[in-house]
């Protein structure tokens, strides 16, 4: 899939977002990439995985075991990206703050994982996941993202595939625009 085709996804179902919204990283912007409305139909979310997938070179995809996704964002794109790729798809959850495999799930000893998210900004999300990744004793080989909205500067330790770049411009709580400071502000992420 292209760029272009990529947004057409996100604007056909109305996922592209204006406004002022505070992300999930803390920065604001004056868009929002509602990744769960884009998701939420599963032929289209089949086909941005595929997509994904063919993203990530043939000898990363080779080595993978596991498909692990930080709950909310990464659910739906991580469980697509299992099917694509033939593999079990688990997530993370941080009820106290600190992500941890729940509900029974667990990785063997030393099993390659493939960290999956729907958007990475400062790759903050993604480095936590990818932590909590090794002290279950897995190793995460390769992070693949929907979108990359770091401006390519998100340094996750692991090689990094996002289907498409956006580089919507983001600001810190000190630096945000006066013509963005005017709209009321937005949280639609799931940290806290």
């Amino acid at each position: 899939m292209t760029d272009d085709e990529v947004l057409a996804e996100f604007r056909s179902c109305d996922a592209l977002l204006e406004g002022h919204f505070k992300l999930s990283s803390g920065r604001h912007s004056a868009f929002y990439l509602q990744c769960a409305r884009l998701l939420m139909n599963a032929d289209r979310a089949g086909r941005l995985a595929v997509a994904l997938c063919q993203k990530i070179p043939r000898d990363i995809r080779s080595r993978i075991d596991t498909v692990v996704s930080p709950a909310m964002g990464g659910l739906i794109i991580g469980h697509e990206m299992g099917r694509a790729l033939g593999k079990d798809a688990i997530f993370l959850e941080r009820p106290e703050g600190t992500f941890h495999l729940r509900r029974g799930f667990r990785l063997d000893p030393g099993a390659k994982v493939l960290m999956v998210e729907d958007v990475v900004t400062t790759g903050l999300s993604s480095r936590e996941a990818i932590a909590a990744v090794a002290r279950e004793g897995g190793e995460v080989v390769a992070e693949a993202a929907l979108v990359d909205r770091s401006g390519g500067t998100a340094d996750l330790g692991v090689p990094f595939f996002p289907l498409v770049e956006i580089n919507f411009p983001t600001y810190a709580e000190d630096e945000i625009p006066p013509e963005l400071a005017a709209v009321p502000v937005t949280k639609p992420g799931s940290r806290k």
